[in-house]
């Protein structure tokens, strides 16, 4: 996982490798731990690299959606690649999910 910062109310998250049942709940705790600070209003997942996804990982996205929405965040998604993208649309996630192209167009719908 990479961090990078686009300002202090909207972060990107670079995922990589595969998201499952070995690795979700670590990072479960590191997107809690991200949507907690005060300041951050838009967490960007920049899902590229990622591989693979299981339901424990699927999981992972959806639990890190509703808390963002509990504390009036947005948590978007891009470059989803699609393999991933699959599991969204058979699960229609894809429907209530934010998802973008790419990182700059993600970016770019939030200062719109």
């Amino acid at each position: 996982m990479t961090h990078s910062i686009v300002s202090e109310k909207i972060a990107t998250i670079e995922l990589f490798g595969s998201i499952t049942a070995v690795n979700a709940e670590e990072l479960r705790g590191q997107l809690m731990k991200k949507l907690a600070k005060p300041a951050l209003s838009v967490l960007q997942l920049d899902l590229s690299k990622v591989e693979f996804l299981d339901s424990a990982g699927l999981m992972t996205l959806v639990t890190a959606y509703r808390l963002a929405n509990s504390l009036n965040k947005r948590l978007i998604f891009c470059s989803v690649p699609p393999a991933v993208r699959i599991v969204f649309e058979l699960t229609q996630l894809d429907r209530t999910f934010d998802m973008f192209e790419d990182r700059l167009a993600g970016e770019f719908s939030v200062i719109e």
